[in-house]
C-alpha cells in the first residue's frame, strides 16, 4: 500500500509555480523526505521511499505547511486502523483520529515545531478506527523546502506502554552494566567478554576496560574448564533451569583466591533474524564464598560432633579401656585423617638419670595402603626411633598440637593458636613439588603421609604421649579448626589409657 499522496510524483521541477494547494503541499513534503524532490522527478524513487516508510518499526505521518496528511505508513495504521488511502489527504486529525474538542489543540501543537528547530516530544490520545482510544507519544520535527522555508512537519509516534518498555528495558541495560550487585558479562560466540559491570570486573580482579576481548583462560586461573562448558552448553542448547554453582580461582594482589560464584545464564538471540542466531551468552553471578564455607563449616562441625556422640556410646561398652581408646580413633578418622597412631611414654629408667622422653608405639591403624580399624602394637617396650625435633617429640615438649607438612605440599601448616605450635617440613621449598615418601618414612609414619598433625594426651595433670594424624597427599593440610578437634579427641582417648594404665598397675 502506498504511504504518500500520487502529487508527491509531479514531473514538474521544484522551481515551476504550483497551481494548487494539493501539489504544493506534495512538493514541499517531497523535498523535505528525500533531501531535493529527487523522489517526486523518479518514479522508482517515489517507490523506495514508500518501502522504506511502510517498513519502519515506528509509525510515521507527515503533514504540508497547512496541516494536509501527505505521509502515512503502515505502522500507523496497525496502531490506529486507518489505512493511507483512508488517512492521506485528510486536514489534521479533526472529525476522525481525535475528539473535536482535542482537535484543535492536537494540530496546533503539531504545527507549532514547523517553526522551531529541534523535536518535540508530545503525548495525545487518538481514536482508533473501531471508536477505542490510544495514548501515543510522538516526535515530531518541522521540515524545509528548497528554499529553506518551512515545508510541514513530520511525527514518529508510537504507543506509550510500548515506548515505556521500551525505556525500561534501556534503563535496565544501563542499571546492571552500572552498579547492580551482581556480576554481569556478556560474552560473544568466542567467550570472549564484550560487555562486563563493575561488579564482575572487580571479582575477576581487572579492570573493566581490560577485561574486553581477553580469553576467559586468561581471568581465570582454575575452573575456567567447567565455566566454559557452562558456556557452550547455554549456546547450544539454551539457559539451564537453575542456577549453578561454580568454583574457580582468580588473580588477587596476595596471589591466587578461590571462589564460589552462583551462576545465571542467559541466550542472547538477534530479534532482526528469522531464525534465532546466536549473539553470546549473558552471564550472571554471585559471589557466595562466604556463605558456602559458613555452609560447609557448619557441617562439618555436626558431623564432627555427632561423631564424638557415637565414639562415646561404642566405648562405653568395651570392656578393655584400650579397646576405648581405639574406638575414639577409628570414630574420628572418618572425615579427618587417613592413618592415627597412638605413641605412650616409656618407662622411666630405673637408676632415676635424667634423659630425653622416649615414646612406644601402642597402637596405629593399618598402613601400606590396607584400611581398617585401629589395632594394638606388641613392641615389647622398644622406643620408636624419632629423630631429633621429631613433631611428636615437640608436642612432648610444648605440651600442645603441633602441626607438619611434608616439603611442596600445597597449603604449608601455619600456627595452630593458643598453647600449640607448628612446623614445616621444609623451608624454602617450592610450591606445588612432589613430596617424596623419604620424609614420611623418615619419621616413622606411612610412606602416603603428606600432612602431620601432633596432640598430647593430658590425664590427671600428666603427660601420658602423643596422638599423631596423618593425611595423604589427596587431603589439604591441617588447621587450626582441625587441631580443636583432635585435642577434644585425645582428651577422651586419654582418658581410657589412664583407665587402662591404672587397671594394669
Amino acid at each position: 500500500m502506498s504511504a504518500s499522496r500520487s502529487e508527491t510524483t509531479d514531473p514538474r521541477g521544484p522551481d515551476e509555480p504550483e497551481p494548487d494547494h494539493e501539489s504544493d503541499s506534495g512538493a514541499g513534503v517531497g523535498a523535505g523526505a528525500d533531501g531535493g524532490g529527487g523522489a517526486e522527478r523518479d518514479g522508482a524513487g517515489a517507490d523506495l521511499l514508500a518501502a522504506l516508510l511502510d517498513g519502519m518499526d515506528a509509525a510515521l505521518c507527515a503533514f504540508d505547511a497547512h496541516g494536509v496528511i501527505t505521509h502515512w505508513n503502515r505502522e500507523a495504521e496497525r496502531i490506529l486502523g486507518w489505512s493511507a488511502e483512508e488517512a492521506v489527504g485528510r486536514q489534521g486529525f479533526a472529525g476522525w483520529a481525535v475528539r473535536t474538542a482535542d482537535a484543535d489543540e492536537v494540530q496546533a501543537r503539531l504545527m507549532a515545531v514547523m517553526d522551531t528547530p529541534g523535536r518535540q516530544v508530545d503525548e495525545f490520545a487518538l481514536l482508533r478506527k473501531d471508536g477505542g482510544r490510544v495514548l501515543i507519544r510522538t516526535q515530531s520535527s518541522g521540515m524545509r523546502g528548497a528554499d529553506g522555508k518551512p515545508a510541514g512537519v513530520y511525527s514518529a509516534f508510537s504507543e506509550v506502554h510500548e515506548q515505556i518498555d521500551l525505556e525500561r528495558s534501556i534503563a535496565l541495560s544501563e542499571a546492571l552494566f552500572d552498579d547492580a550487585s551482581w556480576g554481569v558479562v556478556l560474552v560473544d560466540v568466542d567467550l570472549r567478554p564484550t560487555v562486563v559491570n563493575g561488579y564482575a570486573a572487580r571479582a575477576l580482579g581487572s579492570g573493566r576496560g581490560s577485561v574486553l576481548g581477553r580469553p576467559l583462560g586468561e581471568l581465570v586461573v582454575q575452573g575456567v574448564e567447567e565455566l566454559e562448558a557452562a558456556l557452550h552448553h547455554v549456546l547450544a542448547e539454551g539457559a539451564p533451569k537453575s542456577a549453578a554453582e561454580l568454583w574457580v580461582s582468580v588473580h588477587a594482589p596476595d596471589g591466587e583466591r578461590r571462589r564460589c560464584w552462583r551462576s545465571g545464564f542467559l541466550r542472547l538471540a538477534s530479534p532482526l533474524a528469522e531464525e534465532p542466531v546466536p549473539l553470546g551468552v549473558g552471564w550472571m553471578f554471585q559471589d557466595v564464598t562466604e556463605s558456602k564455607l559458613a555452609a560447609q563449616e557448619a557441617d562439618r562441625l555436626r558431623f564432627r560432633s555427632s561423631q564424638l556422640y557415637r565414639a562415646g556410646r561404642a566405648a562405653a561398652e568395651c570392656e578393655d579401656p584400650m579397646e576405648a581408646a581405639t574406638v575414639y580413633l577409628d570414630f574420628a578418622l572418618a572425615g579427618f585423617a587417613d592413618h592415627a597412631l597412638i605413641d605412650l611414654v616409656a618407662e622411666e629408667r630405673q637408676d632415676g638419670a635424667a634423659a630425653p622422653v622416649r615414646l612406644v608405639r601402642v597402637a596405629e591403624t593399618p598402613s601400606g595402603g590396607g584400611s581398617g580399624p585401629s589395632m594394638t602394637v606388641e613392641t615389647g617396650g622398644i622406643p620408636v626411633r624419632y629423630m631429633t625435633g621429631h613433631p611428636a617429640l615437640q608436642a612432648m615438649d610444648r605440651n600442645g598440637a603441633v602441626r607438619a607438612s611434608a616439603p611442596g605440599a600445597s597449603a604449608a601448616s601455619a600456627g595452630a593458636g593458643s598453647g600449640s605450635a607448628a612446623t614445616a617440613g621444609s623451608a624454602g621449598a617450592a610450591p606445588g613439588a612432589v613430596s617424596s615418601p623419604a620424609w614420611a618414612t623418615a619419621r616413622q609414619w606411612p610412606p602416603d603421609s603428606v600432612h602431620a598433625l601432633c596432640t598430647v594426651l593430658r590425664s590427671r595433670g600428666r603427660s601420658l604421649g602423643v596422638v599423631t594424624f596423618l593425611r595423604g597427599a589427596s587431603r589439604a593440610a591441617f588447621e587450626r579448626p582441625d587441631a580443636v578437634y583432635a585435642e577434644d579427641v585425645t582428651i577422651r582417648v586419654a582418658a581410657a589409657l589412664d583407665l587402662s594404665g591404672a587397671l594394669s598397675d
